[in-house]
């Protein structure tokens, strides 16, 4: 079952979370991973307001997570550690309605 990875972030260091994205964009594409939404229009219904907002899918949570733990990924995210404040999570789709 397809998973989505969901970020909300709150970018403090434009340089270095610019370099996070463009060095995460290959490793996740790399893991089966396709953008739904980077960082558009939004509207904050509830919760912390973060002005970027990621939504990303995987083929499957594994595929996911095992994304997050390559050392491509990781290399990539040593950029954002000091650059942002961020929350992310996968979530698993469901199947119809």
């Amino acid at each position: 079952m397809s998973a989505l990875w969901i970020a909300h972030v709150e970018v403090t260091d434009p340089d270095a979370y610019g370099e996070y994205a463009k060095r995460a964009t290959g490793a996740i594409a790399a893991h089966g991973g396709v953008f739904l939404a980077r960082a558009g229009r939004y509207v904050q219904l509830e919760g912390r307001d973060r002005a970027r907002n990621v939504v990303a899918r995987f083929p499957s949570v594994e595929a996911a997570v095992a994304c997050y733990n390559s050392p491509e990924y990781q290399e990539a995210l040593s950029f954002a550690r000091n650059a942002a404040e961020r929350d992310l999570v996968v979530v698993e789709e469901t199947s119809g309605a």
